[in-house]
C-alpha cells in the first residue's frame, strides 16, 4: 500500500510564490510516475502536472505552463510542486498521487494512490 503525504499549502498573494512537497511511503518502488492534481469548490479534480518517476519528463496543464514546475527527489521519496506568479483561479485544494504503471494520464480514474490534499489560496 502505497502512503502520499502532502505539504506546503496556505495563503498567497497574487502573482506570489509557494511550494507544495509530496513525500511517499510505502510501495514506492512501484510508482512510474507522480504528479499534483487540484479541486477546486464546485468543480471537477483536474490534472495540473506530474513526471515520471526514473526518467525524470515532465507534463503540464496549459494553465500552469511557464509558472509551475514539477520535480522529484528520488532519494527522498519526495515530488515537488512549484507554483510561481500563482493567480487567484489557483486556488484549490492540491492532491499528490501515484501512478504505477507506464503513461501519464489526465483523469484521475488512472491514478492509484492519493494524498489527503493541501489547501492553497491566492487572494487578488
Amino acid at each position: 500500500q502505497g502512503q502520499l503525504v502532502e505539504s506546503g499549502g496556505g495563503l498567497v498573494q497574487a502573482g506570489g510564490s509557494l511550494r507544495l512537497s509530496c513525500v511517499a511511503s510505502g510501495r514506492t518502488f512501484s510508482y512510474r510516475s507522480m504528479g499534483w492534481f487540484r479541486q477546486a469548490p464546485g468543480k471537477e479534480r483536474e490534472f495540473v502536472a506530474a513526471i515520471k518517476w526514473s526518467e525524470g519528463d515532465t507534463y503540464y496543464t496549459n494553465s500552469v505552463k511557464g509558472r509551475f514546475t514539477v520535480s522529484r527527489d528520488t532519494a527522498k521519496n519526495t515530488v515537488y510542486l512549484q507554483m510561481n506568479s500563482v493567480k487567484p483561479e489557483d486556488t484549490a485544494i492540491y492532491y499528490c498521487t501515484a501512478r504505477t504503471i507506464p503513461g501519464i494520464p489526465t483523469t484521475r480514474d488512472r491514478y492509484d494512490y492519493w494524498g489527503q490534499g493541501t489547501q492553497v489560496t491566492v487572494s487578488p
